[in-house]
């Protein structure tokens, strides 16, 4: 008798292709959409027009009369332009959950943690790049606009990691209350509360608690970590940032592995 071969099942793509494959597929949906552009073109003119504005009124800005860096207007332009830069992340991961095509591209990647990766990675890192390119831009014309202002490499290179840290937080945070909520509204009312309007209105009232709830907010660890203010120290603000851009990614990392698609 003879002995029947047993077919050799060919070896699938690693993990480390299939995340590539999975990055790829996120990156062409990103660039492919015209809401991503609107809202690079929406950063632009903030960032860049913020940071023009803060320049011709830079004599005015310190009590002393010592000009700040240029990279100063760069830091105020992200303050105010990182949320359409956070808009264009969200709607990297909740239009899917809108148009209901989220079964399909969890058909295309049935491993839902590479999709996971890709969706975390790609979105926050092209938010982050361009907001620190953007906020390079306001720099530059800000030293043109007033050659008063200072420039140094050391300047750019601490102005560089805290926008990039506040960006990359802001994006993760953004991330992971997108997959929890499954809502473009939802997700983004809850950034813009916790990141912009809740840090500057609760102190307003005026009530001790109310201030103190608000220096926990992960909109005030940015708002530190750009400008120095409200007072806090660099541990403080830098925990904040992780720490809410953690728990909100393990939320919606939850959100995407356990629950339905629908």
């Amino acid at each position: 008798m003879s002995a029947v071969a047993t077919p050799v099942r060919p070896a699938g793509p690693g993990t480390a292709t299939v995340v590539a494959r999975a990055a790829g597929a996120e990156w062409v949906r990103l660039r492919t959409v015209r809401t991503t552009w609107w809202c690079l073109l929406a950063a632009a003119v903030t960032i860049v027009g913020t940071g023009v504005l803060m320049a011709f009124d830079a004599e005015n800005v310190t009590e002393t009369g010592v000009l700040p860096p240029a990279t100063w207007a760069g830091e105020f332009g992200v303050l105010l332009g990182q949320f359409a830069l956070l808009v264009a992340v969200l709607l990297a991961v909740t239009q899917e959950y809108a148009s209901r095509a989220i079964g399909p591209t969890l058909q295309w990647t049935p491993r839902r943690g590479v999709l996971l990766a890709a969706r975390v990675t790609v979105p926050v890192l092209v938010a982050t790049v361009a907001g620190v390119l953007l906020a390079l831009v306001a720099d530059v014309a800000a030293r043109l606009i007033e050659p008063g202002l200072t420039l140094s490499a050391a300047d750019v290179a601490d102005s560089v990691g805290r926008i990039a840290a506040v960006l990359a937080a802001g994006g993760v945070l953004a991330v992971g209350l997108g997959l929890l909520l499954r809502s473009t509204a939802g997700a983004l009312a809850a950034v813009f509360l916790l990141q912009l309007v809740l840090p500057f209105l609760l102190p307003a009232f005026g009530v001790e608690w109310m201030a103190d709830l608000a220096e926990l907010l992960p909109g005030s660890a940015a708002i530190w970590t750009l400008l120095g203010e409200p007072d806090m120290t660099a541990a403080q603000a830098t925990g904040q940032l992780v720490g809410w851009s953690a728990v909100a990614l393990a939320a919606g990392g939850w959100s995407l592995l356990r629950r339905d698609a629908g």
